[in-house]
């Protein structure tokens, strides 16, 4: 880590309005020649590939286009065969479905290069020495064996961890039976324990279109950026200022600067290119991101939102976010939904108060969750689990307020379970570790 810490960090911003793959190889190779980058031998890059669905979710994930325009340029550094696309899609969520929604496996095929869902490699288990949340954990054989590694996130508001770029993509370089570990009120230090392993030596971002409102099925916005930085918290620290954040208000970035990752100071960040920073940020001034306050979402629901009850901590992460989720997918696939949803109340975690709703239906959330003050409701219902799982979640919490569920559309249950049983074949042959 000292080598990458002691080079000069530099964040490159340049203007690129179409998803144009040569234009984004022309700009990639310009940007990689600047910052005096070599990319070399066994080169994994790492896009965000959370969710994707051809039908409503088009900008949660890096697009195919940026993808291939940026590995068209490091083709000319190393050969096709040493290049691996890999990625660990969201959770709950059989391996490769969201890669092949996407686009990324004809990608592959176009490009000469190997496409893997980080769940279905070999993996070494690699003991963390600054981890706080993490203590160690399972690697991917791609990611373990890269002498290059290049992130390739895409620039999105966030409803937990304010923007998701470089530090945030880490996530997805956890299999998915350590996936959800800490991902309650220490999501941010657990994202800040993966920098030890997903230390990227290249990160270029896809902000042509950013997200907002619910990350993993966002709403759309020109931005029409390509930023391109050699170290992953100048590239977060200026994405934050990009997206009208103080870079210290990004919680797991201000804590990866006190754990010696290096300064969040603009001043000390060396920021270039044809796109100046304060012309990004009028741009983006007036985009609402709704679902980072769960309390601005327009509903009659109302969220009574406790703590984690171990650590007396406001549990952002767990079963609140994915109440967001919930209600962000079915408001992207079928939009007014939640406005019009049926009255009612969702409690998470410890909620220290009282919760009065007579005649209506209440949803406690999560194993933990409870309400220590009175609760009055029409029907009480729990979603048990720690952390509740996805099917459940969208099947039964719209159920019960009156919305469609994204669970019930015929062609994604099949590719569902169609992805499920291949993985389920697979899985018959036990990983080698």
């Amino acid at each position: 880590m000292t080598s990458e810490l002691a080079r000069p960090r530099k964040v490159i911003l340049r203007r690129c309005a179409d998803l144009d793959p040569s234009l984004i190889r022309g700009i990639v190779r310009e940007c990689i020649e600047e910052l005096g980058e070599q990319p070399h031998g066994r080169t994994l890059v790492k896009p965000n590939v959370v969710t994707a669905n051809r039908k409503y979710i088009h900008h949660s994930y890096t697009h195919p286009s940026f993808m291939e325009g940026l590995v068209e340029e490091l083709k000319q550094h190393t050969p096709a065969e040493n290049i691996t696309i890999g990625e660990s899609s969201g959770f709950g969520v059989p391996p490769g479905l969201f890669l092949s929604e996407a686009g990324y496996f004809e990608l592959g095929r176009k490009l000469g290069v190997r496409v893997s869902d980080f769940n279905q490699e070999a993996c070494e288990t690699v003991e963390l020495c600054k981890g706080v949340a993490h203590k160690s954990m399972k690697v991917a054989r791609s990611l373990h064996g890269a002498d290059y590694k290049v992130w390739a996130p895409k620039l999105k508001y966030h409803i937990c961890c304010t923007i998701t770029n470089a530090l945030k993509l880490n996530i997805g370089i956890l299999l998915h039976e350590e996936r959800m570990l800490y991902h309650d009120d220490r999501l941010n230090e657990k994202i800040v324990d993966l920098l030890e392993v997903g230390y990227p030596d290249l990160v270029a971002t896809d902000a042509i279109y950013i997200g907002h409102g619910y990350e993993s099925a966002p709403q759309g916005f020109h931005l029409g950026l390509i930023m391109v930085a050699n170290d992953p918290i100048a590239s977060d620290a200026v994405a934050s200022a990009v997206l009208g954040y103080e870079p210290e208000e990004t919680e797991h970035l201000k804590i990866a600067s006190e754990r010696g990752y290096g300064s969040i100071s603009l001043d000390e960040i060396a920021i270039k290119g044809d796109y100046p920073l304060g012309e990004l940020r009028e741009k983006t001034k007036d985009i609402t991101s709704e679902y980072q306050d769960i309390h601005e979402v327009d509903t009659p629901l109302r969220f009574y939102c406790g703590n984690a009850p171990e650590r007396d901590a406001f549990c952002y992460g767990g079963c609140l976010a994915a109440v967001k989720g919930c209600l962000g997918t079915i408001d992207k696939r079928r939009p007014g939904s939640v406005r019009n949803a049926k009255p009612g109340a969702i409690v998470t975690g410890v909620y220290d108060g009282d919760v009065i709703h007579p005649g209506q239906p209440v949803m406690l959330l999560g194993e933990c969750t409870r309400v220590t003050g009175r609760l009055e409701a029409g029907t009480v219902k729990r979603i048990p689990g720690c952390p509740i799982g996805t099917a459940r979640t969208l099947l039964t919490l719209p159920r019960t307020f009156g919305m469609p569920s994204p669970a019930s559309d015929v062609r994604d249950a099949l590719r569902f379970a169609r992805f499920y049983a291949r993985d389920l074949w697979k899985g018959l042959a036990p990983r080698r570790s």
